[in-house]
């Protein structure tokens, strides 16, 4: 934990920029290995994409809110 504390904001911010890069080729590779996708599964996966957009969006709104209070 200390070495992060020592390390350029620079630095820290292209490791974070990594992460976030490496998340998403992780999460974007799954679909290579299912072939077919049930409807069901299909339908679960696109109400929590949805639930977390909104979440995002209500919470973009709220922090510009209190930010104007």
């Amino acid at each position: 934990m200390t070495w992060f504390l020592h390390q350029n904001v620079v630095f820290l911010a292209f490791l974070a920029g990594l992460f976030t890069w490496g998340c998403t080729i992780v999460g974007s590779a799954i679909v290579f290995f299912f072939k077919n996708i049930s409807r069901k599964l299909q339908d679960i996966m696109m109400g929590f994409a949805v639930g977390v957009m909104i979440a995002a969006s209500f919470w973009s709104a709220t922090g510009s809110f209190f930010g104007l209070c």
